[in-house]
């Protein structure tokens, strides 16, 4: 994969937590990769973020996904719907991630859930799942310099509470982001 030139969905349990779907979006605006979802994603995780933090309003995940989606350009996979009854998954309810993925011509599908999309069903399609430190971590060996900038003006976007490196560090290690922390902190100096 070249910079620029590959396409990744992302599925709705790496929107859910908002630390990693705010470091995933300002990779997305580093044009990295160009960065995918869909509509049904976005009621996937904002209607679990509603079921779940009782303290989040319909408003505020509306504003959320209003703001991803005007930040990344061409995100909005749309018109796949006919695509999901003929895909076979072990659940059923993943199919509309990946006819995201066929009709936005994905490379790989950013998602923790990788038993949920093996790679038996998503290869005749050129799809590939990643978990998202995999994929962080493929991104730091592509581009260093640019993840790293990516990564500085994500922590320093932080105000409530700000995060020392240290702390923001912490942060992704509680997001299932091991190999990201352990290469990020050989690159603290530039986050």
């Amino acid at each position: 994969m070249n910079v620029s030139s590959f396409t990744a969905v992302y599925d709705a349990c790496v929107l859910y937590p908002a630390p990693l779907r705010d470091l995933l979006m300002h990779l997305a605006m580093a044009d990295l990769f160009q960065a995918k979802w869909s509509d049904m994603i976005h009621d996937e995780w904002t209607g679990n973020l509603l079921k779940n933090r009782p303290d989040l309003t319909a408003q505020q995940l509306a504003h959320t996904r209003n703001m991803m989606n005007s930040h990344v350009p061409d995100a909005l996979v749309t018109d796949f719907e006919e695509l999901i009854p003929s895909l076979t998954l072990p659940d059923p309810d993943d199919r509309h991630v990946m006819a995201a993925a066929i009709r936005g011509q994905a490379d790989i599908i950013v998602t923790k859930n990788l038993k949920d999309f093996p790679a038996s069903a998503l290869a005749q399609y050129g799809i590939e799942a990643q978990h998202p430190d995999e994929f962080v971590v493929r991104l730091l060996d592509l581009a260093p310099e640019v993840v790293c900038e990516a990564v500085r003006l994500h922590r320093q976007s932080l105000k409530r509470p700000p995060k020392t490196v240290a702390e923001f560090l912490t942060t992704l290690e509680l997001q299932e982001m091991p190999h990201t922390v352990t290469v990020l902190r050989q690159l603290s100096d530039r986050l």
